[in-house]
């Protein structure tokens, strides 16, 4: 037996049918699901180390599970732009597209030129997918400028009017996590949901309402003020 074999056969002995419908209720569907937990997936991480083949072979292999752990395993310095482009078009719910993207696609070279071009795409996955890059980019990229994340708010305020669940959350997130990063980007977040919020659209209301009410929350504008006051004391 293969490695593929061998890891593919002790995912099946982990299958778990009252995890599945327990994932099902929370929209985690597949076509084929055994119901592990992140916490199993993450031990068998652990033990095989990086291995972009047997990640090629587990994402073929359709199984949800499977492909979570090769988004766990697979070496982000070795993925390219085509499979990044084949393997968005087999997010079928949004775990997997949350967890591809949080874990694997966010750390490589094409992650900010992947997210500006699925932000403007029309499936409900792809979509998601782009503003999920933005927010898990706007997270760990700590050395990024702000006008990388500029660039993304005409995205966010043309996308606010998609009614979609998936979608309409993952937008939200975006704008939330760009104006958590600093000050300056928390005004121009803050600027973007105020217009957000004027659209008749049950979705930008939402979108609007709900990150207003973070970025304008004590807790953030406390930490904002420690930011600014921080630069003024580095600034020559």
């Amino acid at each position: 037996m293969t490695e593929l074999d061998d890891v593919l056969e002790e995912l099946k002995s982990m299958e778990d049918p009252s995890c599945v419908a327990g994932m099902a209720r929370y929209g985690i569907r597949s076509e084929k699901c055994y119901g592990i937990s992140m916490k199993k997936l993450m031990a068998i991480k652990h033990r095989v180390g990086k291995n972009h083949e047997l990640a090629a072979g587990l994402w073929d292999s359709r199984i949800h599970d499977a492909r979570l752990l090769a988004c766990l395993i697979d070496d982000p310095k070795l993925v390219t732009e085509a499979q990044m482009n084949r393997w968005v078009k087999d997010f079928d719910n949004w775990a997997i597209c949350d967890g591809c993207c949080g874990h694997l696609f966010g750390k490589t070279p094409f992650a900010y030129r992947k997210a500006r071009e699925w932000t403007m795409r029309k499936e409900e996955f792809v979509k998601r997918a782009g503003f999920v890059l933005v927010a898990t980019l706007t997270v760990h990229d700590k050395k990024a400028e702000d006008e990388a994340f500029l660039a993304f708010l005409p995205s966010i305020l043309e996308s606010s009017t998609d009614e979609r669940q998936y979608v309409m959350k993952a937008v939200n997130w975006a704008l939330r996590q760009i104006g958590k990063r600093n000050p300056r980007l928390n005004r121009e977040a803050v600027r973007i949901a105020e217009r957000i919020h004027k659209k008749d659209s049950r979705s930008a209301r939402w979108i609007a309402s709900d990150a207003l009410r973070e970025l304008r929350s004590d807790a953030v504008q406390t930490r904002m003020m420690r930011l600014e006051a921080k630069a003024r004391r580095s600034s020559p």
